[in-house]
Protein backbone atom coordinates (compact mmCIF):
# COMPACT_ATOMS: atom_id res chain seq x y z
CA UNK A 1 0.00 0.00 0.00
CA UNK A 2 1.49 3.20 -1.11
CA UNK A 3 1.76 5.60 2.25
CA UNK A 4 -0.40 8.50 1.11
CA UNK A 5 -0.14 10.15 4.11
CA UNK A 6 3.02 10.25 5.70
CA UNK A 7 4.04 13.62 5.00
CA UNK A 8 7.69 12.23 4.64
CA UNK A 9 7.11 10.97 1.93
CA UNK A 10 5.73 13.99 0.11
CA UNK A 11 8.74 15.93 1.56
CA UNK A 12 11.45 13.33 0.14
CA UNK A 13 9.44 13.23 -3.17
CA UNK A 14 9.54 16.69 -3.95
CA UNK A 15 13.52 17.01 -2.61
CA UNK A 16 14.09 13.96 -5.05
CA UNK A 17 12.39 15.81 -7.54
CA UNK A 18 14.45 19.01 -6.91
CA UNK A 19 17.25 17.23 -6.58
CA UNK A 20 17.41 15.25 -10.14
CA UNK A 21 16.60 19.00 -11.64
CA UNK A 22 19.56 20.44 -10.34
CA UNK A 23 21.83 17.39 -11.70
CA UNK A 24 20.56 18.52 -15.04
CA UNK A 25 21.27 21.92 -15.08
CA UNK A 26 24.94 21.85 -14.87
CA UNK A 27 25.74 20.47 -11.46
CA UNK A 28 26.53 16.76 -11.72
CA UNK A 29 26.49 13.78 -9.42
CA UNK A 30 24.07 15.71 -6.76
CA UNK A 31 21.09 13.43 -8.10
CA UNK A 32 22.97 10.71 -6.21
CA UNK A 33 21.67 12.14 -3.05
CA UNK A 34 17.58 11.45 -4.37
CA UNK A 35 18.78 7.85 -3.92
CA UNK A 36 19.18 7.07 -0.43
CA UNK A 37 16.41 9.95 0.42
CA UNK A 38 13.75 8.01 -1.20
CA UNK A 39 15.17 5.03 0.20
CA UNK A 40 14.00 6.24 3.66
CA UNK A 41 11.05 6.29 3.55
CA UNK A 42 9.39 3.96 1.24
CA UNK A 43 10.59 0.15 0.40
CA UNK A 44 14.27 -0.22 -1.01
CA UNK A 45 12.86 -1.01 -4.53
CA UNK A 46 9.75 0.59 -4.38
CA UNK A 47 12.25 3.98 -3.69
CA UNK A 48 13.92 2.54 -6.64
CA UNK A 49 10.99 2.74 -9.45
CA UNK A 50 9.12 5.57 -7.82
CA UNK A 51 12.65 7.42 -8.78
CA UNK A 52 12.77 6.70 -12.24
CA UNK A 53 9.81 8.94 -13.90
CA UNK A 54 11.29 11.96 -12.11
CA UNK A 55 14.42 11.08 -13.43
CA UNK A 56 13.21 10.57 -16.95
CA UNK A 57 11.40 13.82 -16.62
CA UNK A 58 14.05 15.63 -16.05
CA UNK A 59 16.48 13.69 -19.08
CA UNK A 60 13.55 15.38 -21.50
CA UNK A 61 14.56 18.84 -19.72
CA UNK A 62 18.33 18.40 -20.37
CA UNK A 63 17.64 17.45 -23.72
CA UNK A 64 15.31 19.88 -24.66
CA UNK A 65 18.12 22.16 -23.40
CA UNK A 66 20.92 20.21 -25.01
CA UNK A 67 19.91 18.04 -27.69
CA UNK A 68 22.21 19.88 -30.53
CA UNK A 69 25.15 19.05 -28.03
CA UNK A 70 25.19 15.31 -28.21
CA UNK A 71 28.29 13.25 -29.34
CA UNK A 72 26.62 10.05 -30.42
CA UNK A 73 30.09 8.43 -31.15
CA UNK A 74 30.26 8.16 -27.78
CA UNK A 75 27.11 6.97 -27.14
CA UNK A 76 26.85 4.08 -29.40
CA UNK A 77 30.40 3.20 -28.16
CA UNK A 78 29.15 2.53 -24.58
CA UNK A 79 25.62 1.51 -24.51
CA UNK A 80 26.21 -2.65 -25.13
CA UNK A 81 28.45 -2.84 -22.54
CA UNK A 82 25.82 -1.13 -20.37
CA UNK A 83 23.14 -3.60 -21.61
CA UNK A 84 25.74 -6.15 -19.90
CA UNK A 85 25.74 -4.69 -16.53
CA UNK A 86 21.88 -4.39 -16.40
CA UNK A 87 21.30 -7.92 -17.38
CA UNK A 88 22.75 -9.78 -13.75
CA UNK A 89 21.24 -6.47 -12.06
CA UNK A 90 18.13 -6.79 -13.64
CA UNK A 91 17.96 -10.54 -12.30
CA UNK A 92 19.50 -9.69 -8.84
CA UNK A 93 15.89 -7.55 -8.70
CA UNK A 94 14.10 -10.59 -8.91
CA UNK A 95 16.06 -12.52 -6.56
CA UNK A 96 16.69 -10.11 -3.69
CA UNK A 97 14.13 -9.40 -0.64
CA UNK A 98 13.63 -5.95 -0.20
CA UNK A 99 15.60 -6.26 3.32
CA UNK A 100 18.49 -7.19 1.43
CA UNK A 101 18.06 -4.88 -1.48
CA UNK A 102 18.02 -1.83 1.67
CA UNK A 103 21.64 -2.26 2.70
CA UNK A 104 22.70 -3.14 -0.73
CA UNK A 105 21.37 0.08 -1.76
CA UNK A 106 23.24 1.84 0.69
CA UNK A 107 26.63 0.14 -0.20
CA UNK A 108 26.03 1.62 -3.59
CA UNK A 109 25.16 4.93 -3.25
CA UNK A 110 28.87 5.20 -0.47
CA UNK A 111 30.54 3.36 -3.64
CA UNK A 112 29.38 5.96 -6.39
CA UNK A 113 29.98 8.73 -3.90
CA UNK A 114 33.57 7.57 -3.20
CA UNK A 115 34.36 7.12 -6.88
CA UNK A 116 33.14 10.63 -7.34
CA UNK A 117 35.19 11.93 -4.28
CA UNK A 118 38.34 9.93 -5.76
CA UNK A 119 38.36 11.81 -9.35
CA UNK A 120 37.91 14.91 -7.52
CA UNK A 121 40.58 14.44 -5.88
CA UNK A 122 42.74 12.96 -8.79
CA UNK A 123 41.44 15.20 -10.76
CA UNK A 124 40.74 12.62 -13.49
CA UNK A 125 39.46 14.54 -15.83
CA UNK A 126 41.06 12.72 -18.91
CA UNK A 127 42.17 8.70 -18.74
CA UNK A 128 43.16 6.23 -21.37
CA UNK A 129 41.11 5.20 -24.14
CA UNK A 130 41.27 1.53 -23.91
CA UNK A 131 38.55 -0.28 -24.84
CA UNK A 132 39.06 -2.06 -22.05
CA UNK A 133 38.07 0.58 -19.74
CA UNK A 134 34.68 1.42 -22.00
CA UNK A 135 33.75 -2.36 -21.40
CA UNK A 136 34.87 -1.95 -17.49
CA UNK A 137 33.05 1.74 -16.75
CA UNK A 138 30.04 0.65 -19.21
CA UNK A 139 29.08 -2.71 -17.45
CA UNK A 140 29.30 -0.95 -13.81
CA UNK A 141 27.29 1.30 -14.93
CA UNK A 142 24.64 -0.94 -16.26
CA UNK A 143 24.55 -2.90 -12.80
CA UNK A 144 24.46 0.33 -10.57
CA UNK A 145 22.10 2.34 -12.59
CA UNK A 146 19.72 -0.90 -12.81
CA UNK A 147 19.86 -1.66 -9.12
CA UNK A 148 19.77 1.43 -7.74
CA UNK A 149 19.68 4.67 -10.47
CA UNK A 150 23.31 5.22 -8.81
CA UNK A 151 25.27 5.08 -12.25
CA UNK A 152 26.00 9.47 -12.45
CA UNK A 153 29.60 9.10 -10.66
CA UNK A 154 30.61 6.79 -12.97
CA UNK A 155 29.36 8.48 -16.36
CA UNK A 156 31.30 11.77 -15.27
CA UNK A 157 34.54 9.90 -14.77
CA UNK A 158 33.75 8.12 -18.21
CA UNK A 159 32.59 11.06 -19.83
CA UNK A 160 35.10 13.52 -18.72
CA UNK A 161 37.63 10.60 -19.96
CA UNK A 162 36.28 11.24 -22.89
CA UNK A 163 37.88 15.10 -23.05
CA UNK A 164 34.49 16.48 -24.23
CA UNK A 165 33.84 20.23 -23.35
CA UNK A 166 31.30 21.12 -21.34
CA UNK A 167 28.23 21.44 -23.81
CA UNK A 168 29.53 18.14 -25.10
CA UNK A 169 29.35 16.66 -22.09
CA UNK A 170 25.97 18.35 -21.06
CA UNK A 171 24.00 17.10 -24.00
CA UNK A 172 25.57 13.74 -24.31
CA UNK A 173 24.68 12.68 -20.96
CA UNK A 174 21.38 13.93 -21.35
CA UNK A 175 20.71 11.71 -24.43
CA UNK A 176 22.65 8.91 -22.23
CA UNK A 177 20.50 8.54 -19.27
CA UNK A 178 17.31 9.10 -21.29
CA UNK A 179 18.22 6.08 -23.32
CA UNK A 180 19.10 4.00 -20.09
CA UNK A 181 16.67 5.21 -18.18
CA UNK A 182 14.08 4.27 -20.35
CA UNK A 183 15.08 0.72 -20.94
CA UNK A 184 15.25 0.11 -17.55
CA UNK A 185 11.69 1.25 -16.83
CA UNK A 186 9.84 -2.11 -18.09
CA UNK A 187 12.03 -3.93 -16.18
CA UNK A 188 11.24 -2.07 -12.82
CA UNK A 189 7.46 -2.67 -14.45
CA UNK A 190 8.13 -6.05 -14.63
CA UNK A 191 9.52 -6.42 -11.13
CA UNK A 192 6.75 -4.49 -9.62
CA UNK A 193 8.74 -1.42 -8.62
CA UNK A 194 6.29 0.71 -10.63
CA UNK A 195 2.86 0.89 -9.85
CA UNK A 196 0.02 2.96 -11.18
CA UNK A 197 0.28 4.57 -7.40
CA UNK A 198 3.76 5.03 -7.86
CA UNK A 199 3.23 7.19 -10.99
CA UNK A 200 0.28 9.04 -9.28
CA UNK A 201 2.54 10.28 -6.94
CA UNK A 202 5.41 11.17 -9.27
CA UNK A 203 3.08 13.00 -11.30
CA UNK A 204 2.32 15.12 -8.40
CA UNK A 205 6.10 15.95 -7.30
CA UNK A 206 7.28 15.78 -11.26
CA UNK A 207 6.89 20.06 -10.94
CA UNK A 208 9.39 20.67 -8.86
CA UNK A 209 12.25 18.31 -11.21
CA UNK A 210 12.03 22.22 -13.19
CA UNK A 211 11.96 24.41 -10.48
CA UNK A 212 14.94 22.22 -9.44
CA UNK A 213 16.50 23.03 -12.66
CA UNK A 214 15.89 26.80 -11.85
CA UNK A 215 17.43 26.70 -8.57
CA UNK A 216 20.62 24.66 -9.77
CA UNK A 217 20.87 27.35 -12.85
CA UNK A 218 20.32 30.34 -10.71
CA UNK A 219 22.02 29.81 -7.86
CA UNK A 220 24.43 26.62 -7.39
CA UNK A 221 26.32 27.69 -10.07
CA UNK A 222 27.29 30.47 -8.17
CA UNK A 223 28.40 28.75 -5.25
CA UNK A 224 32.11 27.36 -5.11
CA UNK A 225 32.21 23.77 -6.18
CA UNK A 226 34.43 22.20 -3.48
CA UNK A 227 32.00 23.63 -0.79
CA UNK A 228 29.03 22.57 -2.49
CA UNK A 229 30.21 19.08 -3.16
CA UNK A 230 31.42 18.50 0.95
CA UNK A 231 28.23 19.57 1.45
CA UNK A 232 26.30 17.01 -0.78
CA UNK A 233 29.20 14.46 0.25
CA UNK A 234 28.18 14.83 4.22
CA UNK A 235 24.38 14.96 3.41
CA UNK A 236 24.78 11.57 0.75
CA UNK A 237 26.86 9.54 3.36
CA UNK A 238 24.55 9.95 6.46
CA UNK A 239 21.57 8.99 4.25
CA UNK A 240 23.54 6.33 2.90
CA UNK A 241 24.09 5.10 6.05
CA UNK A 242 21.11 5.65 7.61
CA UNK A 243 19.72 2.73 4.95
CA UNK A 244 22.35 0.03 6.98
CA UNK A 245 19.94 0.57 10.10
Amino acid sequence: MFPWSDPRLWITGLAAAALSGMAKSGVPGLGILAVPLMAMVMPAKASVGALLPLLLTADILAIVLHHRHAQWRQIAGLLPWVAVGMIPAAFALGRLEDRAVRPLLGALVLVMLGVEALRRWRKWDRLPHHPIFSAVMGSTAGFATTLGNAAGPIMNIYLLARGLAKRAFVGTAAWYFFIVNLAKAPIFAYRGMITSDSLLFDAAVAPAVALGAWLGYTFVSRISPRVFFAVVFVLTTIAALNLFC
